[in-house]
C-alpha cells in the first residue's frame, strides 16, 4: 500500500509524528527496563519500510496513542515505552484500514 502514496509525504509526516511523540516523557508501569537505542523518528521509518502499510496508518496510530493518554492519564508515554505503543498502534490500525 505504502508504494501507492506520494513518497513525498511519508519523510513529512513520519517527522511530525515523531516530533510530537518525544515531547511526552514521564513513568509508568508499562516501561521498558531501559530505552531502544533507535530514534522515534528511525523506527517509524523504518515501520514504514517494512511493514508496507499506508500513510493513512500512521495518522490513525497516532489517534489511537492521543486516545490512550486522554484515557489512561496515569500510563503516560515516554521513551521507555513509545515503541512498544507505537508497533501496537500502527499494527492496529493497519488491521483495520488495510487488511481486506
Amino acid at each position: 500500500m505504502a508504494e501507492l502514496e506520494n513518497p513525498g509525504v511519508m519523510p513529512k509526516l513520519i517527522s511530525f509524528l515523531s516530533s510530537l511523540l518525544e515531547r511526552s516523557q514521564s513513568v509508568s508501569v508499562f516501561d521498558g527496563l531501559s530505552r531502544p537505542p533507535i530514534t522515534i523518528q528511525c523506527y517509524l521509518e523504518r515501520i514504514f519500510k517494512y511493514a508496507n502499510c499506508s500513510p493513512s496508518c500512521f495518522v490513525v496510530a497516532y489517534v489511537y496513542l492521543d486516545r490512550f493518554t486522554h484515557r489512561q492519564p496515569s500510563l503516560p508515554i515516554n521513551s521507555f515505552n513509545v515503541h512498544r505503543l507505537l508497533i501496537t498502534s500502527v499494527m492496529v490500525s493497519a488491521k483495520f484500514l488495510d487488511d481486506r
